[in-house]
């Protein structure tokens, strides 16, 4: 697994990796919806959000 790891750290660490991963934040963990958002929309915000934790995870695992 450790491999893998490394290779998220890597991708992630150029600028372009970098410029990558704050647009994903930006669309998914920094999102918020309103009050009117159907369950539906609440669980897929939830698992984009649950991807790109995951993402965060693994970048850190491999530094």
């Amino acid at each position: 697994m450790k491999d893998i790891e490394q290779n998220y750290a890597r991708t992630f660490s150029t600028a372009a990796g970098v410029a990558v991963l704050n647009h994903l934040r930006k669309i998914t963990i920094e999102r918020v919806l309103g009050p009117d958002a159907t369950d539906a929309q609440l669980r897929g915000l939830e698992a984009q959000r649950a991807l790109v934790h995951q993402i965060e995870i693994m970048i850190e695992r491999g530094k």
